[in-house]
């Protein structure tokens, strides 16, 4: 069996200016789930996929209507990880420097925070108990967070695959069952 995990396209929506407040950064990341993307090929290795399933955000569903031709299921469950802002401040930090706070926040499980590391794991779970249930090759479109995760998942599922740190747009990443 195998398991093709594919990243969505790249959003044409670029990053926020370099100093936002906190309602500015969460008013971009709405822009962003509503972005067109950049669509390129995808090579799926010859493989004759039967099924596809999908998280249920736009630039996923078109990357996945891009990649498969069948029916397609998508899933809540393969959405990107919803983060918040620590703090809510009007005042203008750099961006890097809410992401900083909001990544620590979500690692250490803080209460501003709306799905914890655990949540996410337990989402992921459920969501590849559905998929992996008819033991065919199938294809997953999701985010770049949700198929790190995924891929530690599938890892201790018992399936081999290629390491990677933050997976490429619209590129295909296999996963196989010996």
């Amino acid at each position: 069996m195998k398991v093709g995990l594919i990243r969505h396209f790249k959003v044409t929506r670029g990053y926020p200016n370099k100093f936002v407040t906190s309602d500015e950064l969460m008013k971009w990341a709405d822009e962003y789930d509503a972005s067109d993307v950049e669509e390129n090929e995808i090579d799926l290795c010859n493989i004759e996929w039967k099924r596809c399933f999908s998280s249920d955000l736009l630039r996923a569903k078109i990357t996945a209507e891009k990649a498969f031709n069948g029916k397609i299921v998508y899933l809540e469950e393969l959405r990107e990880i919803k983060l918040s802002p620590f703090f809510r401040l009007n005042i203008r930090l750099p961006l890097f420097l809410h992401l900083f706070f909001i990544r620590v926040a979500w690692l250490f499980n803080h209460k501003s925070q709306l799905e914890s590391k655990s949540d996410v794991i337990k989402r992921i779970n459920a969501a590849l108990d559905k998929i992996l249930i008819s033991n065919e090759d199938v294809l997953i479109v999701s985010h770049g967070g949700i198929m790190m995760f995924m891929r530690k998942e599938l890892m201790r599922r018992g399936f081999k695959g290629p390491k990677f740190r933050r997976p490429d747009h619209g590129k295909l990443y296999i996963f196989q069952k010996l």
